[in-house]
């Protein structure tokens, strides 16, 4: 026993050798983690024996400022336990394929020469095909070779190419941003093949649409140090120390400097802990607080007093002096549209009259047209003047707008305004003035005129407004009460601090917000609540102020050459790209079992824009060129271009002719007015780098029904039917659409455990790649610290192997270049903004249905499928023609593009020569080459580009930095951090921390909204519509109308709880919840959280299982009985795993129970498809529905007996 001995020796010392063998490393490789954690931290990961064996947080990230806190140390709890995975028993370290679809694959082959030809037998063999569908999630998997997966992969691509069209191969990944690359190898396949790339931002909550709707931007926000220079910080939705926890310092070390931290919370979350005041509202009534304040700060900061830097900002930076149209009632008036500077006669010739607008003029009393509109933007003769001087399109003139009319009116007229809460309307007193146009004289107002009655600030105006902060009316101090649960004079004194410290400062307030608001059904109004308050006191575009939304690892910071190599728009364009929100609740038949969407969200009007079932305003949508769809249409993609040419259809343009004809015949028909058709089914689904099936399908169980054929503890029945007309009924939904699920993982999760094929992908700490977030301003590479372990390959090598093999089966297939017809949406950041003036429905006869401006874009696209491999490894010709953008930012790249041929690795073939994009680390360094904020040169000339629009200098920015190159290697020796970039709106010359918008408010370039400035007022008329043109208040939907119980009726001793599923304390999403380390912190379950008061009622005690229920599933776990926990919520965080400890369920035939998404169902707002038109138009991850979950209830029971396995 040598320790004995050390004992009478303590000179040998031997018992430290355990430590020094356990310590000792070979190397150290500095890496970072892609989970979507927007954290982006530095690790150092050490090897012993080509062994990872543990990693320590690395120091490294330079500073830019030492007047301000530096961003180490970063990490969290989980980050350090990542190894773990590596060689874990949860990894996948081979090839799987599951047992019944194996052996059906393998007896065809033996039929069957032709890979092709095989998968046809099986897939066209109904009970076959079923049998492993039924399969799905029930285990039964076997080892495979990589040859044999790849070959049905590659096999099942190209029959469902040729039977039914590429686009019913789509593929789910999300948030390019962790690792740029295995995202891009995906996406680059795909796109390659003409299948679909499905969005995430949206179907995760993630996006804001809010942030379209007033900035015509997805979302741009502060770097986390921005949080340092404000002076008072609000959190709503956001628990920062569990979800942004590397970066949360910065808001106590603004603390030590004098901020005020606030926090909104229905529950004492951790971050309320933190808080200097904590403001304990009801669940999602946070709209109704700031509807609230906002009235206090117009009313003592605009009318009681004028704060001359708030009337300055709004009336340079928003539309608040623009001059929108009130349309004449029975007995009052409404608000209509912009007044377009055509309608009066010294503009009405001006280029693009329709999409420029008015402000009144106080020199010259009269109607100005400002430049900055989107007519300006798109402008082809008369350039340069899209900026937001406030000078006159014409002549350069300078302007002063009016703010308001109330000192300068013609007449006061009563408009009306719906207090959706109440379902009535006011009539408040507007001040006007009339305006002489070309078709009369109508009377005109303000849209700041429009926001102070709309939010009940009177200014001796008659009508009804409230009296006092004590009046009830809309939008008062006392209104909010009822909803928030706050009192009123919460709310005053908030909103005195909040705008009293904005007009000190400047604007130096920060809203921080996120999921916990996102996810609610309502949540734009109640993002334009909260972005209504920064805009009204100066924050937005300043250091220290704005809104920081966080959710998702979002910022892509070099997203133009990115998007060329991802979406294959070197080589051929347009990408298919869908909005995930509508492809689910399409093909998920989630849409059957729902009816109007006015039993829960009622209409003040009887306007057809809001009335109706979601799936019709879904077919609409597409029809009308607003939002995409695929498949596209009901007839094979290649085989339309076939009979084209059969009808006698010569050209490409013949081609599109042929296929409008036919639409408007109807001969051809849209696949989304029958999605339950087969021929219009999506046929193989491709998911990578993400947990798509219960951690991220909002509707967990309707998927397992209709898209996977296989078990589900759904108990819903349709609603739908009588109720919808655009769309096809079917008497009985299809069960198992997708004939072939491949998962492309490294852990075995619960999407692997229901696809067909598993392929084992390397870790963070076994690729290359290139990773950036919205938290910090530096790009950060994924090292391969070893190589991939077993049989694991990273994601770039995986879709170049399986682009291989389908180049290969094309040799016989498709030898030559094939055509088809892609049809795609009117876009954002290009001319399709300015498409559409009014609503107008070619389906219905309204209008002609004219490609590209009254319908989608269609364009005759060549395939090359026997090239497909060739084209994937190298960097096409089409960017070097066309130049590369983002953001509305485009610049040619020639002379980029020839400095790779002669710096860089190339591919020859065909006689040609090209970059090459063989290996990760090749197309890592195009990226990098090729992006304003990683190359100075390409950024000067990118602003070179711009200032031709803008008609301002802008290139000066970039100037000082057009020696810098960054390449993959210098990343690797340390983060670099970005340089200023037209693709973003921040400014970060000399040290400055990342704000949105300072680009903006400093340089005057416009948001890309429809003003160009920042929009109160939406005049869309599906918004006009829907009441949603100003900011407002909506109830959300309650549970009695919303669905959950049509089919679910209280057992035993249960309550009804309004369901929370936040993000949770140990682990990111699902990541690490299957880590052993992470189970050992927390319960080593999912627990559900409930109120001791709720537990009390049903007689539950901690720890003690429960059966969560309603129409869409059941879930049992534990339960958590906290005093934190809100009355009438519980919260059962995201995301479980199907590994890990889900008992059976007796409310559901002892089946197996499910997760947090399994208490479910998809609900798409209608107004959020409206497009054709300004900001609103559709873009990749910007603009559509999101898939809003946070208004769903449940019952809860405690569970009868022991669970049962």
């Amino acid at each position: 026993m040598s320790w004995i001995q050390d004992i009478i020796n303590p000179q040998q010392r031997s018992w430290e050798d355990f430590y020094r063998r356990r310590w000792e490393h070979d190397k150290v490789v500095r890496s970072t983690h892609g989970v979507n954690c927007t954290g982006g931290c530095s690790w150092n990961v050490y090897v012993k024996n080509g062994i990872i064996t543990w990693e320590t947080q690395a120091l490294d990230y330079p500073d830019f400022d030492q007047n301000m806190p530096p961003f180490e140390p970063r990490g969290c709890q989980r980050g350090i336990s990542f190894s773990w995975y590596i060689y874990s028993p949860i990894r996948v370290k081979y090839p799987y394929i599951r047992g019944a679809l194996v052996d059906l694959w393998r007896e065809a082959r033996k039929q069957h020469a032709d890979p092709i030809q095989a998968w046809a037998s099986v897939v066209e063999n109904s009970d076959a095909r079923a049998s492993y569908q039924r399969a799905r999630g029930k285990g039964g998997f076997r080892r495979a070779s990589w040859d044999e997966a790849r070959e049905i992969i590659a096999a099942s691509m190209l029959y469902t190419a040729k039977k039914h069209g590429p686009d019913r191969i789509a593929g789910f990944s999300p948030i390019p941003a962790m690792s740029y690359l295995s995202y891009g190898g995906g996406s680059r396949l795909l796109q390659l093949f003409g299948g679909v790339n499905l969005s995430f931002y949206d179907w995760y909550c993630d996006l804001p649409p809010a942030s379209p709707e007033i900035w015509g931007e997805q979302t741009d926000v502060q770097e986390s140090i921005d949080w340092f220079h404000a002076k008072y910080v609000v959190s709503m939705g956001s628990n920062l120390n569990m979800t942004r926890t590397p970066d949360v310092h910065f808001v106590a070390e603004g603390r030590y400097y004098g901020a005020k931290f606030t926090v909104l919370s229905p529950d004492f979350s951790q971050v309320a802990k933190y808080a200097d005041w904590w403001i304990p509202l009801n669940a999602g009534q946070d709209g109704a607080f700031w509807m609230a304040a906002n009235h206090v700060i117009l009313k003592e900061f605009y009318v009681d007093r004028q704060v001359p830097y708030f009337i300055n900002y709004i009336k340079q930076y928003t539309d608040s002096p623009f001059l929108v149209a009130l349309e004449k009632n029975d007995n009052s008036y409404q608000a209509g549209r912009f007044v377009r500077a055509q309608t009066i006669s010294r503009y009405k010739d001006v280029e693009n009259g329709e999409w420029k607008f008015l402000v009144y003029d106080t020199k010259s009393r009269q109607p100005r047209m400002p430049k900055g509109a989107m007519g300006h933007r798109w402008a082809t003769q008369d350039t340069g003047k899209w900026n937001t001087e406030m000078k006159d399109g014409v002549d350069d003139t300078g302007l002063e707008p009016i703010l308001t009319f109330v000192d300068d009116k013609d007449e006061v007229l009563q408009v009306e305004f719906t207090n959706f809460d109440q379902q009535t309307v006011s009539r408040r007193g507007v001040p006007v003035k009339y305006l002489v146009t070309e078709q009369g004289k109508i009377p005109v107002t303000t849209v700041f005129d429009l926001m102070m009655a709309r939010f009940g600030v009177a200014r001796g105006l008659a009508g009804d407004y409230p009296d006092s902060y004590e009046d009830e009316k809309t939008y008062s101090p006392a209104w909010q009460e009822k909803l928030t649960g706050i009192d009123r004079e919460t709310v005053i004194k908030f909103a005195r601090e909040f705008a009293s410290t904005a007009e000190k400062t400047e604007g130096k307030c920060t809203v921080i917000i996120g999921a916990g608001v996102n996810h609610w059904y309502h949540n734009n109004l109640i993002y334009r609540s909260a972005i209504t308050g920064l805009m009204l006191t100066g924050c937005i575009g300043r250091n220290g102020g704005g809104l920081a939304h966080y959710v998702g690892q979002e910022k892509l910071a070099a997203v133009a050459p990115w998007s060329s190599i991802s979406f294959a728009t070197d080589w051929v364009a347009p990408p298919r790209q869908q909005n995930a929100p509508s492809y689910y609740y399409v093909h998920t038949d989630q849409w059957r079992y729902e009816g109007s969407f006015n039993e829960y969200q009622p209409s003040s009007n009887d306007n057809p824009l809001a009335q109706g079932h979601t799936m019709d305003k879904q077919v609409k949508a597409v029809r009308m060129g607003w939002l995409p769809f695929y498949p596209q249409f009901n007839r094979n993609p290649f085989e339309l271009v076939k009979e084209a040419k059969a009808a006698g259809a010569e050209s490409d343009g013949d081609i599109i002719k042929w296929v409008v004809a036919q639409l408007k015949e109807g001969k051809l028909r849209f696949a989304v007015e029958d999605p339950d058709a087969p021929e219009n089914w999506p046929r193989l689904w491709l998911i990578w780098r993400g947990n798509a099936i219960m951690s991220s399908a909002k509707g967990h169980e309707y998927f397992l029904r209709h898209f996977l054929g296989t078990d589900s503890n759904l108990i819903a029945t349709d609603s739908a039917e009588g109720e919808v007309s655009e769309v096809k009924w079917h008497p009985k939904a299809p069960e198992g659409k997708m004939d072939l699920v491949v998962d492309i993982n490294f852990r075995m999760d619960t999407s692997a455990l229901y696809s067909d094929i598993v392929l084992p992908t390397a870790t963070w700490y076994e690729k290359n790649d290139l990773n950036s977030t919205d938290l910090h301003t530096f790009m950060h590479p994924l090292s391969e610290v070893v190589p991939p372990c077993w049989e694991s390959k990273s994601d770039w090598e995986i879709f170049k192997s399986l682009a291989k093999k389908v180049s290969e089966l094309a040799q016989q297939y498709s030898p030559e270049p094939i055509k088809e017809v892609v049809c795609t949406p009117l876009k954002h950041d290009t001319i399709d903004e300015i498409a559409q003036t009014s609503v107008k429905d070619w389906g219905k006869g309204e209008c002609e249905p004219i490609p590209g401006k009254t319908m989608p874009h269609l364009k005759v696209v060549e395939r090359d499928y026997a090239n497909l491999y060739q084209r994937f490894i190298s960097f096409g010709p089409l960017a070097r023609k066309n130049g590369i953008g983002a953001h509305g930012a485009w610049w040619g790249i020639e002379e980029f593009y020839d400095q790779l041929l002669q710096s860089r690795p190339t591919q020859k073939w065909g006689g040609k020569e090209y970059p090459s994009l063989s290996d990760a680390k090749d197309a890592a360094n195009v990226i990098l080459h090729l992006a304003p904020e990683t190359n100075g040169e390409v950024a000067y000339r990118s602003y070179k580009e711009l200032e031709k629009k803008v008609g301002l200098p802008l290139a000066d920015l970039a100037e000082k930095t057009r020696g810098i190159n960054t390449s993959f290697m210098d990343i690797q020796a340390q983060p670099a951090r970005l340089l200023t970039s037209p693709c973003w709106s921040g400014l970060i010359n000399n040290g400055r921390s990342y704000s949105p918008f300072t680009v903006n408010t400093e340089r005057r370039v416009p948001w890309r909204t429809l003003t160009g400035r920042q929009q109160f007022y939406h005049d869309h008329e599906v918004y006009l519509a829907f009441g949603e043109n100003l900011p407002t208040y909506k109830l959300g939907p309650t549970p009695e109308l919303y669905g959950d119980f049509k089919q679910t009726s209280p057992t035993g001793k249960s309550i009804m709880l309004n369901y929370l599923t936040p993000h949770g304390k140990w682990h990111i999403h699902s990541t690490y919840y299957d880590n052993e380390l992470m189970l050992t912190l927390s319960r080593g379950i999912e627990p559900f959280w409930i109120s001791e008061a709720d537990a009390r009622e049903i007689s539950i005690k901690d720890n003690d299982w429960v059966e969560i229920y309603n129409d869409h599933g059941v879930v049992v776990t534990r339960a958590v009985i906290s005093a934190r926990v809100a009355k009438g919520t519980c919260i059962f965080y995201h995301s479980p795993e199907r590994t890990i400890s889900v008992p059976k369920s007796p409310l559901r035939n002892n089946k197996r129970a499910g997760g947090h998404n399994s208490l479910t169902r998809t609900r798409l707002k209608p107004i959020l498809m409206a497009g054709g038109y300004g900001q609103f138009t559709f873009g990749f991850n910007y603009w559509g529905p999101t898939g809003v979950n946070r208004d769903t209830h449940i019952l809860v029971r405690k569970l009868e007996g022991e669970p049962t396995w």
